[in-house]
């Protein structure tokens, strides 16, 4: 017998993700952040001559077996590498990105295979800049990538995850039927930048290890489209790991601010203990709004990260109050 299953990746530049001077491009209108992919694909193939990812990486495997046992195994797949596209002046410039050779491996276990695989690319247009560690400058652009595990069990369950990626952009992860599972929860643009050159990547020397979050909620993600689609766009608010967004208890005159993560993983503490983690697309701080003002947990940066702010009195109340139920559930 066949089990089959398969796991995919897609990266994308969120809005204000990118930093110094690097970011001069986006904010001329020359070059583009991305809209966020959808919470299902289906056809990824359409979606790549669409131009709608960067990058994506899908791996698909299968295990044969017999009287209980793995007799036989497979992987295929592959990625798939985006054009960057430039605006100047009327015109449009489609440069054909540089892809990485495909890495695959697998791992034979007691009734089970894990495969991994990797892939990437770069953009074909020049970053001349310094860069950390040997040889201190490079021509070619920064490296990103996502590698991705896949286990099959003889039983025909299987597990995905994302096994390691580059500091930047921002990776999806979907399972086998299409369906968004997990997010990378952290961006560092600079570190990504200065050291992402092939040596420091799978196919010199290292991976990266990625900080995964869990999907927001679908009203989680229409408000963060409200927020951030409206005529006066809230400035983003910069955290490092440690910093404290608010705090239990806290009290503020009108009305309390709701806060949707750009990037980055604030821990949720109550009473001084860990209760959850949240990540980018979540909406955090609603309960003050809705249960007369104060702070019901503190909210720490566990990573550096950004998040907006908006008057919770701004904001649909129904929606809010979806929002608190799902979060009192996270929280056990």
């Amino acid at each position: 017998m066949r089990i089959q299953s398969s796991v995919t990746s897609i990266s994308w530049i969120p809005s204000e993700a990118v930093e110094g001077l690097p970011k001069l491009p986006f904010t001329m209108g020359v070059a583009h952040y991305d809209y966020p992919p959808p919470d299902r694909i289906d056809h990824l193939e359409t979606m790549h001559r669409a131009d709608l990812f960067r990058e994506a990486n899908e791996l698909r495997a299968w295990i044969e077996v017999e009287d209980g046992k793995i007799s036989d195994y497979g992987q295929t797949g592959r990625g798939r590498i985006g054009l960057t596209r430039l605006k100047l002046g009327p015109k449009e410039i489609a440069v054909p990105a540089v892809a990485m050779p495909t890495l695959q491996n697998a791992e034979v276990g007691d009734g089970w295979v894990r495969f991994t695989q990797t892939a990437g690319g770069r953009t074909g247009m020049p970053a001349p800049r310094s860069v950390r560690g040997k040889p201190y400058f490079q021509i070619n652009s920064a490296i990103a990538w996502t590698t991705l595990a896949l286990t099959i069990h003889a039983d025909g369950t299987s597990e995905q995850e994302l096994a390691g990626a580059s500091p930047f952009p921002r990776h999806w992860v979907y399972d086998k039927d299409g369906g968004l599972t997990h997010k990378s929860g952290a961006i560092d643009f600079d570190k990504w930048y200065r050291e992402a050159h092939e040596q420091n990547t799978p196919w010199g020397n290292e991976d990266s290890p990625a900080v995964v979050t869990a999907v927001e909620s679908a009203v989680e993600r229409n408000l963060s489209l409200e927020i951030m689609g409206g005529d006066g766009k809230p400035r983003p608010q910069s955290l490092s790991s440690g910093d404290i967004l608010v705090e239990q208890g806290d009290t503020s005159e009108g009305s309390p601010v709701v806060y949707l993560v750009l990037d980055g993983v604030l821990e949720v503490v109550v009473d001084g203990e860990v209760v959850g983690e949240l990540g980018p697309g979540a909406i955090v701080g609603e309960r003050a709004q809705l249960e007369g003002g104060a702070r019901t947990a503190t909210l720490r940066a566990k990573t550096a990260g950004k998040v907006v702010g908006i008057p919770g009195e701004e904001l649909n109340p129904e929606a809010l109050e979806q929002v608190a139920v799902g979060h009192r559930r996270e929280d056990g």
